[in-house]
């Protein structure tokens, strides 16, 4: 580490900025930003810089640099072309311990200016110790997208309840409890909403509330999308990088997963076909546990925790006991799945409705209403099939489904690994029972399936079938 990040207190200190081009203003704006007295020395000055120091309350010199001017000043910027005045700058700087930063110019730095991302009072700087300066504004320009300018609001409202938090809690561990349940709570959910009153009273209320010895804990229900990492939500991202306990299912891919936080306990609930790691009521009890003990609890669900992911039962066993909870979507399989396979759940020509309904028969014996789902110009989305691929076939077509029907199997979808099984509603079962392809995997039944030749677009290989028909398998080379 070449530069030790450091943030200066400026306010009504005096700085000295030799130079007065454009340069010499951008420099001149971060100095006047932090409350410097600002005196700008140049032979020629600027329109704007002139008025920008005038006013704020600075001093203009038109003249030549000389040492004397670095008497009282508690840092310098040289921004000239004159390389031989730089060099002179700095060691009159050097010399009496003053830091200097010298504009494009490593080398004669004592500290140097990073790309800001001003959000005060959180202020963010990122730096490349001058080697990529660029480099360090394209990552700025990530973060301003990331972090809401809603966080100055915050970051306010927490710094008028610093001393009644303090107060309150005697415990420094107390203390961060409370204020990460706040700054990552509804209160901060109202202050980005723009409701700083509304924020204030409800802040004063937990403080209000709060048993310094017994606090209650949080349960994040979080949908971790189909597998990809890149299409988690930042929101889901954020809670995952907090929480102290992550129970997760066997749907949750190990990409995901190393996402979490490093020091989180992780607790596997995992449920395969006829292979339960826990029942549903020892997931519930669990969550119940952990947040009654004070502890950030993430239930991490593959897909999307609200489409057959049982989430709303989870957050029933919550409320009689008063436990907060946030719950965040994720991109559920039928759409992941289908968009990483070319295939588009509706088409205007073609499907002009989906229904997302489950394979997974109740007591092995067929539930579904197949009458309502062979209507034509309608696209079907199976979660959970895969075993009751031939009798879920033979339901539709009996019901009036054409056996020419369009089907993919998309396994593993978004993964590495991902592959693509297409045929019909009279062959779909007999070409998988040849390709074996496993579970995860979503079935996709009807006319759109056809589109999946053309718009696929995540690698793509022809693989001969049985009976000499052609089954397409697809995956990432």
């Amino acid at each position: 580490m070449e530069y030790l990040p450091l943030f200066f207190r400026l306010r009504d200190q005096s700085a000295l900025l030799v130079g007065g081009g454009q340069v010499a203003l951008r420099k001149a704006r971060l100095l006047v930003r932090a409350g410097t007295r600002l005196t700008v020395v140049a032979q020629q000055i600027g329109t704007e810089l002139a008025e920008l120091v005038e006013n704020e309350g600075g001093q203009l010199i038109v003249g030549e640099y000389h040492s004397a001017l670095l008497e009282g000043r508690v840092l310098v910027v040289a921004a000239t072309d004159d390389e031989a005045l730089h060099e002179r700058i700095h060691y009159d700087a050097v010399a009496r311990n003053i830091p200097v930063n010298v504009v494009d110019c490593p080398r004669l730095c004592t500290f140097v200016f990073p790309a800001i991302v001003d959000r005060s009072p959180i202020v963010i700087g990122i730096s490349s110790g001058g080697d990529s300066p660029v480099l360090a504004r394209m990552l700025r320009a990530r973060l301003e997208t990331l972090i809401p300018n809603g966080y100055s609001q915050l970051g306010k409202l927490a710094g008028r309840f610093r001393d009644r938090v303090k107060t309150r809690f005697s415990g420094v561990n107390q203390r961060r409890k409370f204020w990460e349940s706040v700054l990552q709570g509804q209160v901060a959910e109202q202050v980005f909403a723009g409701r700083l009153g509304a924020a204030e009273q409800l802040l004063q209320s937990k403080l209000d509330v709060a048993d310094p010895e017994h606090q209650v804990g949080e349960v994040y229900l979080v949908g971790a999308g189909p597998g990809d990492p890149e299409l988690l939500t930042f929101k889901a991202l954020r809670l995952m990088q907090q929480a102290d306990v992550v129970l997760y299912d066997a749907l949750v891919s190990k990409d995901v997963l190393e996402l979490c936080r490093r020091d989180a306990d992780l607790v596997f609930v995992g449920k395969k076909r006829d292979n339960h790691a826990l029942p549903q009521e020892g997931i519930n009890d669990l969550l119940v546990k952990h947040a009654l003990e004070g502890k950030r609890v993430l239930r991490l669900k593959g897909g999307d925790p609200f489409i057959f992911g049982r989430g709303a039962e989870e957050l029933q066993s919550l409320k009689p006991h008063g436990i907060p909870f946030q719950v965040v979507p994720g991109i559920t399989a039928a759409s992941a799945c289908a968009t990483y396979a070319g295939i588009p759940l509706t088409h205007r020509h073609v499907a002009q409705s989906v229904k997302f309904v489950t394979g997974q028969l109740k007591n092995r014996t067929s539930d579904l209403n197949f009458a309502e789902l062979v209507h034509p110009n309608q696209t079907i989305v199976l979660y959970m099939g895969l075993h009751t691929l031939p009798e879920l076939a033979s339901k539709l077509v009996a019901h009036g489904k054409p056996a020419e029907t369009p089907v993919a199997i998309v396994s593993k979808g978004t993964a590495r690994d991902q592959k693509v099984l297409t045929g019909t509603l009279a062959n779909i079962a007999e070409l998988q029972a040849v390709a074996q392809l496993p579970a995860p995997a979503l079935i996709i039944v009807g006319e759109v399936v056809d589109m999946h030749e053309s718009l696929s677009w995540f690698g793509d290989d022809l693989v001969e079938g049985s009976n000499h028909s052609l089954m397409r398998v697809h995956h990432e080379h």
